[in-house]
């Protein structure tokens, strides 16, 4: 009978996180301005200050790990994070994978070309071309789906925006939110076109059928957040609205 006890008590362990643990919230912060390496050499970002008033709320201690963009997911899969805060889109495919929290931030997909690049207009003229994306984005993906295209799948953002720049690409797929930040510091860029990125928005990644209490929390935690203007004043601060 004991051992039976010490099963169900094992089981409820792993069904939720225990508040007093240290989060290993992973990121990859090189995704203006959601997260990213400030002047102080922090990872900072509109993810991480998001993050850290939920805490306040939820009432927990968290750690920041910096991981590529790729690897959050198997890293969640892997117990080495207990949840991803890295500007992820719940996509169908994603969802397969892991949980999400409700979506926090709604974007689109940005097309951007060289601003002296009088080919491209429209969607059709990517056929054949070659274009740059962050590895594991949906962007990524987006560019997959286009006819003949060369896909340039590459680590991280800047590197993708610098192959545009530098005509290593023709043109660059990109999340919106930090799309127009880059338009705005590289006046040798230009949009030609915006369309909706397939997915929910946004959202906190968990893994797959784990923490489903610790979950709930994260979500009305954001609904509280959104409520009292705290949501609003981070998205003043750096820039999303």
């Amino acid at each position: 009978m004991n051992t039976f006890f010490k099963l169900i008590f094992g089981v409820a362990l792993l069904a939720t996180l225990a508040i007093s643990q240290t989060i290993k919230v992973g990121t990859n912060a090189s995704y203006p301005p959601f997260e990213f390496i400030d002047e102080q050499n922090k990872i900072s970002g509109f993810d991480m200050d998001l993050i850290d008033e939920i805490s306040k709320i939820v009432g927990f201690k968290y750690e920041i790990v910096n991981l590529a963009f790729d690897a959050l997911i198997p890293a969640l899969k892997a117990g080495k994070i207990d949840i991803i805060a890295s500007a992820m889109s719940a996509t169908p495919v994603r969802q397969k994978a892991v949980d999400f929290s409700k979506p926090y931030y709604n974007t689109m997909n940005l097309f951007i070309k060289r601003a002296d690049n009088s080919d491209l207009t429209k969607f059709e003229q990517l056929e054949g071309k070659k274009i740059a994306v962050q590895l594991g984005t949906v962007q990524e993906l987006a560019a997959k789906e286009i006819k003949s295209a060369k896909v340039m799948a590459i680590d991280d953002i800047y590197g993708a925006v610098m192959a545009v720049k530098n005509a290593k690409a023709d043109a660059l797929i990109v999340d919106s939110s930090i799309g127009y930040g880059y338009l705005k510091n590289n006046k040798d860029l230009a949009e030609f076109l915006i369309l909706p990125d397939g997915s929910d928005g946004f959202s906190f990644a968990y893994d797959k059928g784990k923490y489903k209490e610790f979950q709930a929390k994260i979500d009305k935690a954001i609904d509280e957040l959104k409520s009292n203007g705290t949501y609003d004043k981070l998205l003043i601060k750096y820039d999303l609205k």
